[in-house]
């Protein structure tokens, strides 16, 4: 055999290639016969717009219950609104680059204005699948009219076209979802704001009803504020944990340097009071407070009142020793007098106690020490003695030398009131 006969023969011996060129061709061909498909069917769509939207809006009312209250109410600006959707879907199968943008940015409107309306997020999203289902249906319809052999054709842009409607009902609760957030943020912030003008005393009565809608409270009742502060829970709910109001409600409000609690403890009757506020407020034990300050005013009687119950808080906080504890106000009444007006209880300091403050720190502090226990012990000698660890003469000695020196007398009722608000005030001021 001729050697170039059998190099042809070995070079032939091998499987003949796949002509995939002309697979991809046929494909492009398909492709193309299915668009020129869905743009003679979607330019049809374009001219009849209204009535699509008439039929949108038909279907919505049967099968959307919370459209038909939307309907009821305006029906002509969510007309307008479904038409230009309609309207984004339809020139988004003609133009998908050109109008894309467009179409998310009316998409986005619809989400945003829908979460401002307070339209449910699932009826939302039924409405733009009831409206890309419509299309589909309208694409099928008017090429079964126009060319019945065409509508297999509409297989292949089935995807593209859902996949549009899937996008923008993403997009859709995305503008939704991000535009409640913002209100519910908005609405917090207001919240507690006029909650802020409230404790302050600055809140207006005109914002008095809305204040009390945002509270959760009601406008006329009676009010006590507590007052939480040194290392406190952080947050509302530790400090429910903390304080709580036995059937009734409050509204906690954070501070720079206290927590402060709106406490509902009882209706205003006739302006009487109708319930004790201690009867309500269950308040924690000293050993259960470590560290925390706790101070409770005295009831007011409605909500323009909170500013005074919260500076009626803050004067039984300063009563509050340093370690932690629980103070009501009630129960410290002669103290809060003095720390009311701090000038005044330096100046009655300074008038009662000056010429005992004045001696040498050993000897004063020995003459102050006597004083206290002997007005902690409610007058007994005896029972001072015994806290001083000294004999009962020894504490009725310096008690003797107290009245010298101050030119007062612990048997005369009104220079004990004198002496025991001044030993008051120069506590709390020196603390």
């Amino acid at each position: 055999m001729h050697p170039a006969a059998r190099t042809r023969t070995t070079f032939r011996t091998g499987p003949a290639p796949v002509p995939q060129p002309r697979t991809r061709r046929i494909r492009s061909l398909i492709d193309a016969d299915a668009l020129r498909v869905l743009h003679r069917a979607a330019r049809v769509l374009l001219d009849e717009l209204p009535e699509l939207t008439d039929r949108l809006l038909v279907i919505l009312r049967e099968q959307e219950p919370a459209y038909r209250t939307v309907l009821d109410n305006d029906h002509a600006a969510t007309w307008q609104e479904t038409h230009r959707s309609l309207r984004h879907s339809v020139t988004s199968l003609l133009d998908p680059r050109g109008t894309r943008e467009a179409a998310h940015r009316c998409t986005w409107r619809i989400g945003a204005t829908r979460a401002e309306q307070g339209l449910p997020l699932d009826a939302l999203l039924h409405a733009f699948r009831l409206g890309g289902s419509l299309v589909w249906q309208r694409l099928v319809e008017e090429t079964a009219r126009a060319e019945p052999d065409d509508i297999r054709l509409l297989v292949h842009v089935a995807t593209d076209v859902w996949n549009f409607v899937d996008e923008h009902c993403t997009l859709v609760a995305d503008a939704y979802r991000q535009t409640e957030r913002q209100l519910a943020w908005r609405r917090e912030n207001r919240v507690r704001l006029l909650a802020a003008a409230l404790l302050d005393g600055t809140s207006r009565i005109a914002d008095l009803p809305e204040t009390a809608d945002g509270l959760g409270l009601p406008e006329h009742g009676r009010y006590v504020v507590v007052a939480v502060a040194g290392v406190r829970p952080q947050g509302p709910t530790g400090l429910r944990t903390h304080v709580r109001a036995t059937g009734t409600s409050a509204y906690w409000h954070p501070g720079a340097e206290a927590d402060y609690g709106i406490v509902l403890v009882g209706e205003a009757v006739d302006g009487q009071d109708d319930r004790d506020p201690a009867a309500v407020l269950e308040l924690p034990g000293d050993g259960a407070t470590a560290g925390c300050r706790i101070g409770v005013g005295g009831a007011v009687t409605g909500l323009a009142s909170v500013g005074e119950a919260r500076r009626l808080a803050d004067l039984a906080l300063g009563l509050c020793p340093p370690e932690g504890g629980t103070v009501r106000l009630a129960e410290h009444l002669p103290q809060a007098l003095v720390i009311s007006c701090p000038e005044l209880g330096a100046a009655l300091t300074e008038r009662v106690l000056g010429p005992l403050l004045r001696l040498e720190p050993a000897d004063r502090d020995v003459l102050l020490d006597t004083l206290v226990a002997w007005f902690d012990s409610e007058g007994s000698a005896q029972r001072a003695g015994e806290r001083l660890y000294c004999h009962r003469n020894t504490v009725l000695n310096r008690l003797r030398r107290c009245e010298q020196l101050i030119g007062r007398s612990l048997a005369r009722p009104l220079d004990v009131v004198d002496i025991s608000l001044a030993l008051t005030a120069r506590r709390l001021l020196r603390d």
